[in-house]
């Protein structure tokens, strides 16, 4: 979540007319994430979040991002839920931007998650790719492999500007996984950004996930992957076993993972690593001066990237076959 696009008073008030809301007592915008413009709006019918989307975000992949909502709502997923305009719609347009309201989720983020948090985290995952069987829609990971590539041609030219040498491992690293990446592993329905900030806690308890606006079809050892690199470091960039185990453990006591899925996962770690790299790598070159946005080092995923570098089993990640 960040702010690149700002609202005018009136545009904004003639876009929540169409809502059955109330009156409008505030309206913030918030700066953490990377992608698009959130603003947190107080009405009379209470707290909602909007959203506008920003060039990143494609609209032919909305339908998916807000139906997958709805849908894994319905089967027992707690997450933010389209608000939808007097006509049924949940997808309108704000500021010359696709614009959609979810409702608010109550709770907060862990700043510094313990092994306790991971296992339910883990729990949540394995829930969540349970409870996308079934989504009618699809959408293709546009950040795997292949976006990695158009990533890396983005910044190649100046990554040694942001650490020397960057450039060169990064080919190195992108050539590796392209020969190797698994197309074979058990698919559906992935998160693909599970961060601590995306998911929320109330009262000791789990109390939802938020912004799925990564979601796509993908392995679901590569989300698990993620979450590994998400949750299970340390702000010295050592990988915390316990923290690993607890995960793994707490996604297993919900969905199984086959023996191929455990041998792939320092490889899916290290994919992991690297798309979070690019991404924050780009975002980190291409963010204009003055944006609401809080920029993301990416030097942290390179630490991360050299741990799974020199993984060599599911065990180094605290699983036991």
């Amino acid at each position: 979540m960040a702010v690149y696009t700002e609202v005018g008073d009136d545009e904004l008030d003639a876009f929540l007319a169409d809502y059955e809301l109330g009156a409008l007592m505030s309206c913030k915008g918030i700066a953490e994430g990377v992608e698009n413009s959130n603003f947190l709006l107080h009405c009379e019918a209470g707290f909602f979040i909007l959203t506008l989307y920003e060039k990143r975000t494609s609209a032919s992949d909305l339908p998916f991002f807000l139906g997958l909502m709805e849908h894994l709502s319905e089967h027992g997923v707690t997450c933010p839920l389209p608000v939808r305009n007097r006509r049924g719609d949940a997808l309108g347009a704000l500021a010359g931007r696709p614009a959609a309201i979810v409702t608010f989720l109550e709770g907060r983020s862990i700043k510094r998650p313990d092994s306790r948090h991971c296992g339910m985290v883990g729990e949540a995952l394995a829930k969540l790719h349970r409870a996308g069987e079934g989504f009618a829609l699809a959408r293709p990971n546009a950040l795997s492999v292949d976006g990695w590539s158009q990533l890396f041609g983005d910044a190649q030219a100046r990554a040694d500007a942001v650490s020397p040498g960057l450039s060169r491992v990064l080919a190195d690293e992108l050539a590796l996984l392209r020969r190797e990446w698994p197309g074979d592993l058990p698919s559906g329905v992935v998160h693909a950004d599970l961060f601590p900030d995306n998911v929320f806690f109330l009262g000791g308890a789990l109390s939802g996930l938020i912004d799925f606006y990564f979601a796509c079809n993908d392995a679901f050892a590569y989300d698990l992957a993620i979450c590994l690199n998400a949750w299970c470091f340390e702000p010295d960039a050592s990988f915390n076993i316990t923290k690993g185990m607890s995960l793994i453990a707490g996604y297993r006591r919900v969905r199984p993972l086959s023996a191929r899925e455990l041998d792939c996962l320092p490889l899916l770690a290290r994919g992991a690593a690297l798309r979070f790299l690019l991404t924050r790598l780009v975002d980190w070159l291409d963010t204009p001066d003055g944006a609401m946005v809080k920029k993301k080092d990416p030097l942290e995923y390179l630490k991360k990237l050299r741990f799974h570098q020199q993984a060599t089993s599911p065990r180094d990640y605290g699983a036991s076959q």
